[in-house]
Formats: C-alpha cells, sequence, structure tokens
C-alpha cells in the first residue's frame, strides 16, 4: 500500500531481502537483472510511493536535463514558431525548456543568462537582442562549460554556433517583383543601425539594386528602433520626399503593419499608390483583407530545430566542438 512519505532504495531493498544495487539495476531495467527481480522491485516501488533522487541523478551525471532559451519576444510569431520546435527536439530528448524574454532589454538579457548559469542549464539557445552590444558573457559561459548556439539575430562573431536566414536572396527576389512592375524608387525601412540584420539588410538591398541597375540614393533608406513611434516616422520620412517612393522593403512585417496603418491615415491607396513587402513571413497576413505585395519567409521553425540540434550534439560531446554555422536562404513569398 503506498504511503505518503516517498520511499528510498535501501527501503525497497529492505522490504524485498535484496541489495540496494540491485534494486538501481531493477529500476533502470538493467540486463543483469531478472525479468521477475525487475517486477517484484518497480512493484514494490509503486507500492512505496518511490521517487528517484533527480539531485543524485543530476550529480551523478553532471546534467540538469533542462536548456534556456533566451528571445527578444515570446509574443511574436517568429519566435512562437521557432521555440516549438524547439520544445519538441527537446521532450525527445527528455529534457526540459526553461524560458526568458529580454524585451530587447540587454540588462535584462544578461540577468537571464546570469540566472541559467547559476541554475545550471545544460546549454543555451539564443537570438540576440536588438540593444545587445556586450558579448562578453560567451566566455563567461565558455568557462562554465555552458555551450550556447544563436538563432535568428545572432553576433558578428566566426567562433560561435550559429543559424540564420541568409537574407540576400530574398531581398533580390522583393527587388526583382517590385522591377517587374515597373517601380524604380523602392525604399528600405531597415531596423536599428546598431542590429547584425540591419547592416544585413542594407547589403542585400544594394547588391540587389546594382543588379537590376537601379542607382542606390540613401534618401531611400531610413531606420526605426521598431518601436510604433519609430516605424511611423520611418514612413513619414519617406513621405515628405520630393520623390516618394512607390515600393518599400521593411524591416519585418511587425514594421509593415505600422507604416502602412500610416499610409492609409494619410490617403495613400495601398498597392496602388504604394506596394510593401517585408521580412518574416507571419501566418498574420491571411487574416488582413488588404496585404503586402509579399513578405520574405525566414523558416522559424527551421532555424529553432537546427539551433537545438547542434545544441544538443555540443551538451553530449566530451571535447569542445568546432564553431558550427547553418544557414537558410530566404524566399520571398507573394501574397
Amino acid at each position: 500500500m503506498k504511503t505518503d512519505k516517498p520511499a528510498t532504495i535501501k527501503e525497497i531493498a529492505k522490504r524485498l531481502k535484496i541489495s540496494p544495487s540491485t534494486v538501481s539495476r531493477a529500476l533502470n531495467d538493467h540486463p543483469s537483472i531478472g525479468l521477475v527481480t525487475t517486477m517484484r522491485v518497480k512493484k514494490m516501488a509503486v507500492e512505496l510511493n518511490y521517487e528517484p533522487n533527480q539531485t543524485a541523478i543530476f550529480f551523478k551525471q553532471r546534467k540538469t536535463f533542462t536548456i534556456g532559451v533566451i528571445l527578444p519576444s515570446l509574443s511574436e510569431p517568429f519566435f512562437t514558431l521557432a521555440i516549438n520546435e524547439i520544445e519538441n527536439l527537446a521532450n525527445t530528448k527528455d529534457y526540459t525548456v526553461l524560458l526568458g524574454q529580454s524585451l530587447d532589454d540587454e540588462v535584462r538579457e544578461l540577468k537571464i543568462i546570469q540566472t541559467f548559469k547559476k541554475h545550471r542549464v545544460d546549454g543555451i539557445l539564443m537570438s540576440v537582442g536588438k540593444n545587445t552590444t556586450d558579448f562578453s558573457f560567451i566566455d563567461l559561459l565558455n568557462e562554465s562549460k555552458i555551450p550556447i548556439v544563436f538563432f535568428d539575430c545572432v553576433p558578428d562573431s566566426d567562433h560561435v554556433h550559429k543559424v540564420f536566414s541568409d537574407l540576400t536572396t530574398g531581398m533580390d527576389e522583393a527587388i526583382e517583383a517590385f522591377c517587374s512592375r515597373g517601380h524604380l524608387k523602392i525604399a528600405l525601412i531597415n531596423g536599428p543601425k546598431s542590429l547584425l540584420a540591419s547592416e544585413q539588410r542594407l547589403d542585400a538591398y544594394k547588391k540587389a539594386l546594382k543588379k537590376h541597375k537601379i542607382p542606390f540614393d540613401d534618401k531611400y533608406v531610413v531606420n526605426t528602433d521598431l518601436t510604433e513611434k519609430g516605424n511611423e516616422n520611418a514612413m513619414e520620412a519617406l513621405c515628405a520626399l520630393s520623390e516618394r517612393p512607390s515600393a518599400i522593403v521593411s524591416f519585418n512585417d511587425f514594421v509593415t503593419l505600422d507604416v502602412m496603418k500610416y499610409a492609409r491615415q494619410r490617403g495613400i491607396v495601398l498597392n496602388q499608390d504604394m506596394h510593401f513587402i517585408s521580412y518574416a513571413n507571419y501566418p498574420l497576413w491571411k487574416y488582413i483583407e488588404n496585404p503586402p505585395m509579399g513578405s520574405i519567409e525566414q523558416y522559424p521553425g527551421e532555424q529553432g530545430q537546427r539551433a537545438a540540434e547542434i545544441l544538443f550534439e555540443a551538451i553530449e560531446t566530451k571535447e569542445d566542438m568546432e564553431p558550427k554555422v547553418e544557414v537558410f536562404e530566404s524566399k520571398l513569398v507573394l501574397k
């Protein structure tokens, strides 16, 4: 009969008049223990309300069977898709996922990292916040033998594991789609200048314009801090130009939602006076009556899964791994 207090291996052994080591092996289905003994041990474990001592298991295996995931925002569909795949893979390996959102606050981001380190997570997956400039925590984690894999927003370093989307292919397809429809004044609403992803978008934009023989004009490039007000200010700057652009590539779908709203409020007819393409390809567009011309797919689920695969490989290997870099080509999806 079950008791309220969990039993120990020693108590099970005493009841069955066998050694604690035999009980331990039986509970773990060791082949050296016969089927009858294994069944007797497990039956007694149930009757005595036995629960494994996780602390002892963790100490013995030097693992906590937890990984930490740090994201800028849990509300973004991109990260929702990514975390679904991360948790699916973690579940197959009997790992628990601890989540933390930085809200693009570098101080908060560091606190989450320190908390994960304190609780001895076996590894960390991270998408860097837009305001992060200090990456000294990488060395701190390396010293503690806690592997970290970056995905989506990643550091500009060759010495870390990272998974990200090549923004060049999608941008090239976007500019080509605009050009094929007669647009020559094509603007870019980019993210913060400090963000690597913004730098990548700008480089891709310049290359695509050059490929399609459109001169680069810096007045058509504006930056936003990705807030609603910042997005509106960026759009206002473009609308104030004497030669207003007829087509815009924006940093992501949320930026596009804000700038399309701004355009409508000022009498600009969407997909007629002005056309939009953005990055992310969130599912939300199927619920919008007048969506943008297209959005660039960055494969968040695939990124999350591959980043998790690399992390578990790093956790399971006994030696330091060479930095792994995985790149997914972005792709324009017309609406």
